[in-house]
């Protein structure tokens, strides 16, 4: 080997080294972001709230929980609120919802820190709880918050020990990417939160429920690999009316889909998406998501 391949290999390797000196310190500063903010504590106050007893109230809040809110349902808290099974996504980490009846953490939160969690994102100690989509459902008016916090307190007692929360390394990388949510509080604007109104069949209202869909297919609806995810993790569809998506999807398909997990081409939904809160959306929620759907710009699927 001559004196001058010599220095050219050693050229390339000290390239190498470098470069993956350089994508370790990318590494490192992505996941030092991630702690930090978990770390984070908000000085946000606590809300006044006077619960309700009313039968009208409570089937309102039953009825958000195992829907718009998803807190009743296996992958959440469970149906009886005492700890959902735990979703496990390989290399990104295991989370667990946890006992929120008055037997686990439900009795040491006021309702006002129930309130707070809800709307921010953010726990008893004041900082970000992990992955709880909080985002997905702040908008709703204070009139169904108080149902929610109001059925979750008239549920039973459960004495269970919380699952597991576990995230992993590859997991605070992807959510600084921006792809699989963990880091609730710190994507929320907590001076300026979203308002929504009464239900109604709406692509206005249905906007606001739409947002149960953007932390899997993105924020343009148009679907794509989530940025970093692992192979297990399914790629989201595009749900615009683009060629690539549900252009040739009828109502009654995209009804079908939310009643059976069917899609139009007889697939079945992959078991990550929340197909038991998808079921349990009522009239008025599923008109106005199909219209608000219906109204987005046809856009090429991967657009996220």
């Amino acid at each position: 080997m001559t004196p001058l391949v010599k220095k050219g290999l050693l050229a390339v390797g000290v390239a190498i080294v470098l470069a993956l000196l350089g994508g370790g310190g990318f590494v490192y500063s992505k996941l030092a972001s991630y702690d930090a903010s978990m770390e984070k504590v908000y000085d946000l106050p606590l809300p006044a709230i006077t619960l309700s007893d009313d039968p009208a109230v409570l089937a309102r809040g039953e009825h958000l929980s195992k829907s718009l809110a998803s807190c009743a349902i296996s992958e959440c808290h469970g149906s009886d609120l005492a700890g959902g099974k735990s979703i496990v996504m390989g290399p990104l980490g295991t989370v667990t919802g946890p006992n929120i009846t008055k037997g686990g953490i439900g009795g040491v939160y006021t309702d006002a820190e129930l309130v707070r969690l809800i709307r921010h994102g953010v726990k008893k100690d004041g900082r970000s709880v992990t992955f709880m989509p909080s985002f997905e459902f702040n908008w709703l008016p204070e009139s169904d918050i108080v149902a929610i916090v109001s059925f979750i307190r008239s549920r039973p007692a459960v004495e269970k020990t919380n699952g597991p929360i576990e995230i992993g390394l590859l997991g605070k990388f992807v959510d600084r990417q921006g792809g699989i949510k963990l880091d609730i509080a710190g994507r929320i604007d907590h001076q300026n939160l979203p308002q929504g109104g009464p239900p109604q069949p709406t692509a206005a209202y249905g906007k606001n429920v739409a947002l149960f869909c953007t932390g899997c297919h993105g924020d343009t609806f148009s679907g794509g690999a989530i940025p970093g995810a692992p192979p297990e993790i399914p790629i989201p569809t595009n749900i615009t009316s683009h060629p690539t998506g549900i252009q040739d999807w009828s109502e009654a398909d995209f009804y079908k889909l939310l009643d059976t997990g069917i899609k139009k081409n007889g697939e079945k939904l992959d078991p990550f998406m929340p197909l038991e809160a998808l079921t349990n959306m009522d009239a008025v929620e599923r008109k106005a998501l199909w219209e608000y759907l219906r109204s987005l710009p046809p856009l090429p699927f991967g657009g996220r």
